[in-house]
């Protein structure tokens, strides 16, 4: 890679975190999450401290079934940051993505930028690599790249949309969900397949089921849009600026097919305990925790509302609150029922 190519990265990730920091860069269209509402319980039955919020995840016990999902990395004072996420998730007891790994692998100095496992000995970590690279680098030399970091785990982002709208984009994504598949079979790590903000379809979770992922992260719209940031970035009419799949609506279409993450939209541990009662299995945001002054009270909050939301709702554990009813109305119901989702059972269950 040459030294032009590699400032270029370098730029390109710092543009994005400051763009996501002091920018207006989410959707216009929002997740859905207005569009749910808890059945109210006044007879939980139980004292607030007995609300159970735990979980498992990659083999290690969770507080709350929360992750700071993958964001930045490979630049100047990107280090700073991730160290700052991982004490808060560890101090929090979540878990934690690594923004794109691909700068590592090109330049084997900016490796310090995501080591993090000093500041969170314990917690799962979760790698991260694009789908457009996976043929290039190959099985082995990902692997490596994991293991220098101590990741759980490997995330392989989708981003079709992000980089058909870089300047700089790759414009290649033939041949990613048979590499999908060959990561999925030889990595020896879990392999979770997540969108960067578009969301996944059923169909799209059939076929990366069929290929070998452990599970998906919709990452659905609603939350920041990365042609927006990437519009920015070239001054082109931002055409595609709100193109994508609601949060909400993925998770009801995903989340029976596959494990589900929830993210994309996530504002709160309120809208983390709605997207597990539609069926995720767990839920994580970036930018609330990229723009928090303080990431570590920024995760206490949300595990908070997460169990209020759960002793609101009557339920004890996380199992419980996967079953508390919901009602769904406006056009997040509208667009359920398009997708031949029913809404209405939600509330009756």
């Amino acid at each position: 890679m040459s030294k032009a190519n590699s400032t270029t990265i370098k730029s390109r990730k710092s543009d994005h975190v400051l763009a996501a920091r002091k920018r207006q860069v989410e959707y216009s269209e929002p997740a859905g999450f207005d569009d749910v509402r808890f059945v109210h319980n006044c007879l939980p039955e139980m004292d607030f401290e007995g609300v159970d919020a735990s979980a498992m995840f990659l083999g290690k016990r969770l507080s709350a079934p929360l992750i700071i999902v993958g964001m930045t990395g490979g630049y100047p004072g990107a280090e700073k940051i991730n160290l700052k996420l991982a004490a808060a998730a560890e101090a929090e007891g979540l878990a934690m993505g690594l923004g794109s790994q691909r700068a590592m692998l090109e330049k084997p100095g900016l490796a310090s930028t995501y080591k993090v496992r000093k500041a969170a000995p314990t917690i799962p970590l979760i790698g991260n690599i694009g789908g457009c690279q996976l043929s290039k680098y190959g099985v082995k030399k990902v692997r490596s790249m994991l293991d220098d970091v101590e990741a759980d785990a490997l995330a392989i982002h989708l981003n079709p949309l992000q980089e058909v709208c870089q300047p700089e984009g790759d414009k290649k994504f033939s041949g990613i969900l048979a590499q999908i598949g060959i990561f999925a079979r030889d990595l020896g790590l879990p392999v979770i397949v997540k969108e960067t903000g578009a969301g996944i379809s059923k169909e799209a979770a059939v076929q990366l089921k069929k290929a070998g992922a452990a599970m998906i992260d919709v990452s659905g719209a609603g939350g920041t849009s990365w042609s927006k940031v990437e519009y920015l970035r070239s001054g082109k009419k931002p055409v595609f600026s709100d193109w994508g799949n609601p949060t909400c609506e993925c998770i009801a279409n995903c989340s029976g097919v596959i494990e589900t993450i929830a993210s994309g939209g996530l504002r709160d541990g309120l809208d983390a305990a709605k997207s597990i009662a539609l069926g995720a299995s767990f839920a994580g945001a970036a930018l609330p925790f990229l723009r928090a002054a303080d990431p570590k009270k920024e995760a206490a909050e949300w595990k908070d509302s997460l169990k209020i939301a759960m002793l609101l709702s009557g339920s004890k554990n996380i199992a419980q609150l996967k079953k508390a009813a919901l009602v769904i109305t406006g056009r997040t119901a509208e667009g359920m029922e398009r997708l031949g989702i029913d809404p209405s059972k939600y509330a009756r269950r």
